[in-house]
């Protein structure tokens, strides 16, 4: 009869759990490089996983062309060619988050790039509750992303595409300024590298992988 009562119990421990585990929101960072392929694998992530993709550049696209309180005071500072601090830049974000209740959860695709930033998304999620599951970072090799992005500037009218001193000058400055956020999510035990190399159905199997882990 214990024995009978321990399994009745266990089973309903592990239901619960998995039960809680279904229903918390992921949050995602997608790391990499420029020309890794954060930006077409989030879109799949987001189909499948009914994730919400959320770029800094999009999000500034879109506050500054509705003009919002925000999207007006990126465009003073970058009118003065000042860079837009990172105040701004996380009410963005935060506008797009609180728009998204039911979502099940935030890919952040090139979001964090600095250690200031990781700590201000640390706090925002933190306010709700939510933390980061993971970061997920695509290797690519410095030659590969290189060849990637003089290839996409054939057609994507970037001038800093088609440049290939101007393209080792963005690997350089991510790996002095970006490359910190992987270390600082790893001392919490959240930080993953996988293979960035290969079709995108098969890296989009490798990082599928890694989210239903969570």
């Amino acid at each position: 009869m214990i024995e009978y009562l321990k399994n009745i119990l266990f089973k309903i421990f592990n239901f619960t759990v998995q039960e809680n585990k279904s229903t918390m929101r992921k949050h995602i960072i997608l790391f990499g490089p420029p020309g890794s392929g954060k930006g077409t694998q989030a879109k799949k992530l987001e189909a499948k996983y009914g994730l919400v993709q959320i770029s800094t550049g999009d999000l500034f696209r879109y506050e500054m062309g509705n003009d919002t309180p925000l999207g007006l005071k990126a465009k003073e500072y970058m009118a003065k060619g000042q860079l837009v601090p990172d105040e701004v830049t996380i009410g963005m974000l935060q506008n797009k988050v609180d728009a998204s209740p039911d979502a099940k959860g935030f890919i952040f695709d090139g979001f964090p790039r600095t250690i200031p930033q990781a700590e201000a998304l640390d706090r925002l999620l933190s306010d709700k509750e939510e933390a980061v599951a993971k970061l997920i970072a695509l290797e690519v090799e410095d030659n590969e992303i290189v060849t990637r992005l003089l290839e996409r500037g054939k057609t994507s009218g970037r001038a800093d595409d088609s440049n290939e001193e101007v393209i080792r000058n963005r690997i350089d400055v991510y790996k002095k300024e970006t490359a910190p956020v992987y270390d600082f999510y790893e001392t919490a035990g959240k930080s993953k590298a996988i293979n960035g190399i290969g079709s995108i159905e098969d890296i989009f199997g490798r990082l599928s992988e890694e989210i239903e882990s969570i």
